[in-house]
C-alpha cells in the first residue's frame, strides 16, 4: 500500500481497514509499523538486481517446496495498531492462495532482506525481532556488498540464532546453495 506526499495523515495510529482504504501509490515503498507509516524511495537499481536475480535462484531451486515472490505484503500484527512489512522476497508454500492482497506471517516460510543504505538499521535489528515474534521459521539478510554476504538466521523457541555468515556460496539450511557472487 503506498500513500502520495500530497496525502494528509490521518492524525492517528491505522489498522488493516484503513491501510486497504489509503490510495494507491507506486513511487515509494510504504510499511505499516504499529500503525504508523513508515516512508522510503523506491530502491536503486543495484538493489532491484540483487532481488531480482535472488527470487529467480529462490524459484529455480524451489523443486515444488515453495514458491518466491519479491515485495509482497505480510501480516506481521494484525491489531489496531497493525504491522505490515512488504519483505525483499518471500517464500511460501506453492499452495498458498495467490488472489488475495497479502499474506499472513505464518504462511511464510522464509523473509529475505536486502540491506539498502536506509534500511540497514531496520532490517538487522527491527525486523529481526518482528519476523521472529511473527513466527516466520527462515530470516535472511543479503548485504550487497562488496563482497556480497548472506546472514541466515533461523526461529529457535521464538527468536532468530544466526546460523551463519555465507560469502561466494550459500549452503542454506532451507537445502539449497545460492550463488552469491551472481547476485550483483
Amino acid at each position: 500500500m503506498s500513500l502520495p506526499l500530497s496525502a494528509s495523515w490521518p492524525g492517528h495510529l491505522l489498522d488493516l481497514a484503513q491501510w486497504d482504504a489509503l490510495p494507491e501509490d507506486t513511487s515509494r515503498h510504504i510499511e505499516l509499523a504499529e500503525g504508523v507509516l513508515q516512508v522510503a524511495p523506491k530502491p536503486i537499481p543495484i538493489h532491484q538486481r540483487v532481488v531480482k536475480r535472488l527470487t529467480r535462484q529462490f524459484d529455480d531451486a524451489a523443486a515444488g517446496r515453495w514458491e518466491a515472490f519479491s515485495e509482497v505484503e505480510i501480516v506481521i500484527e494484525d491489531v489496531p495498531a497493525a504491522t505490515v512489512r512488504a519483505p525483499d522476497v518471500v517464500l511460501v508454500p506453492p499452495d498458498v492462495p495467490v488472489g488475495v492482497p497479502r499474506w499472513a506471517a505464518s504462511e511464510v516460510l522464509a523473509a529475505i532482506e536486502v540491506l539498502s543504505p536506509g534500511s540497514r538499521r531496520l532490517d538487522r535489528i527491527v525486523k529481526v525481532h518482528e519476523y521472529a515474534d511473527a513466527g516466520i521459521p527462515t530470516y535472511l539478510v543479503v548485504d550487497p556488498g562488496p563482497p556480497v554476504e548472506l546472514t541466515e538466521f533461523s526461529l529457535v523457541e521464538g527468536a532468530y540464532r544466526q546460523v551463519a555468515v555465507h560469502r561466494g556460496t550459500a549452503a542454506l539450511r532451507l537445502g539449497i546453495t545460492l550463488d552469491l557472487d551472481a547476485l550483483v
